[in-house]
């Protein structure tokens, strides 16, 4: 038998340190080449503009300077709508319909995992068919549903969408067959449980990798939508569409394009780098079965 090895009280199943210094190697070579890319869009962001333009480009910066950072907040400050407000409107629609959706999600998840109910297998059924169609095929009928319930050039016409995600319901449910143990969900109702109290108390915490996966891949998404075909007011616009504008007035913006560009990525990843390592357990978790 192969002899067991330990590493921070855990038993590492037949694998020598050789065999984990190569996988080592290996993965920091895959996380370097994955990294090239964001490193790229920074050099950009330090370079003047003969350098931006330079044919053919070079990945290195050879004079970095912080004066494409400082045409960008120049262009910000001269902005007619405060561009407080464009964070503003990002922010609040990122936190509401990223924890709303959070909510939403896991409560039908645990209802479709959990309980058993009359069209439990049709409805799950339909959530896994609703992954196959792509948001551009509902666009007109969106519209005309926002357009019914007096919802454009809302807020509401940009949080509520973010709540009924299936992707976030399919992922959540998956989680909840696998990890949260059927017999603690009886103990606790047998205890007096509410069938709320139940999911909160008991179900949340067992899925804490799967809602914190949730959160970022929801607040990612929302954080970077551009220019809405629901809003057409200004001052309901997001940072991204801000950006947009300030950066598409040609080659003199190039430079304040790219110091945009890392603003906008530097708030995702940091939430990702962050909780990246509940992002794989749910990876691992959410395809196995007892």
């Amino acid at each position: 038998m192969a002899k067991l090895r330990t590493r921070n009280h855990k038993v590492v199943l037949a694998r020598s340190a050789g065999g984990d210094a190569g996988i080592s190697v290996v993965l920091i070579i895959l996380g370097a080449f994955m990294f090239l890319p964001m490193l790229y869009v920074i050099m950009q962001s330090l370079k003047p503009l003969d350098e931006l333009w330079m044919f053919p480009p070079r990945f290195y910066v050879m004079s970095p300077t912080l004066k494409n950072f400082r045409d960008l907040f120049t262009l910000m400050n001269i902005s007619w709508v405060p561009f407080s407000r464009y964070i503003f409107n990002t922010v609040l629609v990122s936190v509401a319909g990223t924890f709303g959706h959070l909510f939403l999600a896991s409560l039908a998840a645990y209802a479709l995992a959990k309980i058993k109910f009359p069209g439990r297998d049709l409805m799950f059924q339909m959530v896994q068919l609703s992954l196959m169609f792509n948001s551009t095929v509902t666009t007109i009928t969106s519209f005309i549903l926002m357009s019914g319930l007096h919802w454009l050039d809302t807020y509401t016409a940009l949080i509520v969408p973010a709540w009924c995600s299936s992707l976030g319901l399919y992922l959540m449910k998956q989680f909840m067959e696998t990890n949260v143990n059927d017999s603690v969900l009886e103990s606790a109702r047998l205890d007096g449980a509410s069938e709320l109290k139940t999911f909160w108390v008991i179900a949340m915490p067992m899925v804490k990798p799967a809602w914190l996966t949730l959160i970022i891949y929801c607040f990612q998404g929302l954080w970077n939508a551009g220019a809405s075909m629901y809003i057409y007011s200004e001052q309901y616009k997001s940072f991204n569409y801000a950006i947009g504008q300030i950066t598409a007035g040609g080659i003199k913006r190039a430079g304040a394009s790219a110091a945009a560009q890392v603003i906008m990525m530097l708030v995702p990843i940091t939430v990702f780098v962050i909780s990246q390592s509940n992002i794989i357990e749910t990876m691992g978790s959410s395809g196995m079965k007892d």
